[in-house]
């Protein structure tokens, strides 16, 4: 066979191909499954193709332990319904797709974190496997690999405790459309609103108006979290404001204990109060006080690492939210990592104001 022999058949073979799909000759129902050499070029493929993009992942030192229960808690409503989870079998329904999805407690072990990373944050083609709901959290993806390292440990108890803690699994016929949709934020939240990591945000005693503002910013796309995303997907708009109400009158927490970072949070003590001029970085206190607008949250008492993490979100503008976001994006651009260190430092330090007290 010549080189023209060669051209003609190569001329010919996307026409053939045109023509066995207009014939309908391959069979793409899901029932019969693929043939086997279908089945392992595609799982070829797919991981040869996780395996090259996941060469430019750059992984952290460490995996975000401290995060892992807001990923087990949106591991719980949007992944156990395919890949089960302990305690937690997945349905025959499941067990018929095509490709059927891995039980991850046997299988996370074949992935590097790097992998882990690229597949959880971009999802996997002509699966069942989507995208993480914002690419702008990386944060959040990273906390889920964490979490699925630790799937292969738990047992249901264990499992049950992290990802729902004190929240019930409520009867969708028996409980009311609030009653729902209140289950959901305490997966996470907490009954009491004090939050179950690090890195959830104190709800208890928030300004009310911050509250609806930011749960109206993540149900319209304004706000990137994937776990939030989640959490409100099947919300009525019309019940945010009672979700808001509900938190916001719950009790602040009470002082925390004294900070082990003293020096830290005196650098920071002196960022809030007077600002740094020459950064164009103005006093937070002169909008973060308790007492000022009702539309900015009060940083009083949360935790270190979820401040921190706003904070260099608004740096790198992808944190979004209310209509006064575009100002923290302008402030943060000033703070280096040792600034957002030491505010996150002193604000989690605070406590609430003593009563009539205004700062």
């Amino acid at each position: 066979m010549n080189w023209k022999h060669v051209a003609l058949v190569l001329a010919v073979l996307p026409f053939v191909a045109i023509l066995v799909a207009w014939i309908g000759f391959f069979n793409v129902g899901a029932s019969s499954g693929h043939w086997k050499i279908t089945n392992w070029f595609l799982h070829f493929a797919m991981r040869s193709a996780v395996r090259t993009y996941a060469l430019a992942v750059d992984v952290p030192a460490e995996l975000p332990r401290h995060a892992i229960q807001p990923a087990a808690g949106h591991f719980a409503r949007g992944c156990a319904i395919c890949h089960g989870a302990p305690g937690e079998p997945r349905s025959p329904a499941v067990m018929r797709m095509l490709p059927q999805p891995p039980d991850l407690s046997f299988s996370v072990g074949e992935w590097t974190d790097a992998q882990l990373f690229r597949i959880v944050k971009h999802g996997i083609r002509f699966t069942g496997m989507p995208a993480w709901p914002t690419l702008d959290r990386d944060d959040e993806v990273w906390a889920m690999v964490a979490f699925l390292r630790e799937l292969p440990s738990l047992d249901a108890v264990a499992y049950r405790e992290l990802a729902y803690g004190s929240g019930r699994l409520v009867d969708d016929a028996l409980s009311s459309r609030f009653e729902r949709a209140l289950d959901s934020c305490i997966r996470c939240h907490g009954r009491d609103g004090l939050g179950r990591s690090p890195v959830t945000p104190i709800l208890a005693g928030q300004n009310e108006a911050y509250l609806l503002g930011s749960l109206g910013a993540y149900q319209q796309h304004q706000r990137a979290s994937g776990f939030m995303t989640l959490a409100v997907t099947g919300v009525e708009p019309e019940d945010l404001p009672e979700l808001a109400r509900y938190f916001a009158n719950l009790p602040a927490p009470a002082a925390p204990a004294k900070t082990a970072q003293p020096d830290l949070a005196a650098r920071g003590e002196a960022i809030a109060r007077k600002g740094r001029a020459a950064d164009r970085i103005p006093a937070c206190l002169s909008c973060h006080e308790s007492a000022r607008n009702p539309a900015y949250p009060r940083l009083d008492g949360l935790d270190s690492a979820y401040i921190g993490t706003q904070l260099r979100l608004f740096r790198e503008g992808r944190r979004g939210g209310t209509r006064y976001a575009h100002l923290m994006e302008v402030v943060a651009k000033g703070l280096d990592d040792r600034d957002i260190e030491a505010l996150a430092a002193y604000f989690a330090s605070r406590g609430p104001p003593a009563a009539g007290e205004t700062e």
